[in-house]
């Protein structure tokens, strides 16, 4: 009689998981591998590899590499703007508004950095269809900022405008932060910016002739 060799209990007897939440764990997995390896150089045998289960497991819930780094790029977004959203909702006035939301957005950095890489890699920018869904995070959260630009004189392109630069001004503090890895705390640095993004708020008015140059 042929020898048979007990199955591995974390991947060939894994816990079975409903649709729903199998889905989220193999999210989870692959944050760690695409922000680590990058959407070229990572494979899904990595990803089935970090989430404990086998690649037929995988495939049966995405199809393809670049369907599941597009969702993965939707669910961070998402996650990333809800949290922002929920911290400036419950902030007490404008100026705590700025201060809860950077601080919410680079604690969420801080906590999800692998996600962080996923959504502004240099890889989702040079992808069409990546890019896309990186424009689509950036426009929500620069229309949500938007809003909270009180400026009696600026119309609303001119507000949506100005709160890209707010945008701007987290999105790329925060990438040299992970980038550089620099031994800076996450809600330090959340602070200073907020002071420095509420300096030139507090100052803001409505467009006017440029000054001549001397």
């Amino acid at each position: 009689m042929a020898d048979r060799t007990p199955t591995t209990p974390s991947r060939q007897s894994a816990a079975r998981l409903p649709a729903a939440e199998r889905r989220r764990q193999l999210l989870d997995a692959a944050i760690d591998v695409f922000g680590d390896r990058g959407f070229h150089s990572a494979s899904m045998n990595e990803v089935a590899d970090a989430a404990g289960v086998t690649k037929p497991v995988l495939y049966q819930h995405f199809p393809s590499k670049r369907e599941l780094y597009r969702e993965l790029l939707a669910a961070m977004g998402d996650r990333l703007r809800t949290e922002v959203a929920e911290a400036v909702a419950a902030a007490d006035g404008p100026r705590s508004q700025v201060e809860q939301g950077f601080g919410a957005y680079f604690d969420w950095v801080a906590r999800h950095q692998g996600g962080f890489q996923v959504i502004f890699a240099g890889e989702t920018r040079r992808d069409a269809e990546f890019a896309a869904e990186l424009a689509r995070v950036e426009t929500e959260m620069a229309s949500a900022i938007a809003s909270l630009i009180v400026v009696e004189g600026l119309d609303s392109e001119r507000r949506r405008l100005l709160a890209y630069g707010i945008v701007g001004m987290a999105e790329t503090t925060a990438r040299h932060w992970v980038a550089d890895h620099l031994d800076v705390d996450a809600g330090v640095l959340a602070a200073q910016v907020a002071e420095l993004a509420w300096a030139g708020l507090r100052g803001l008015q409505p467009a006017a002739e440029p000054r001549s140059r001397r």
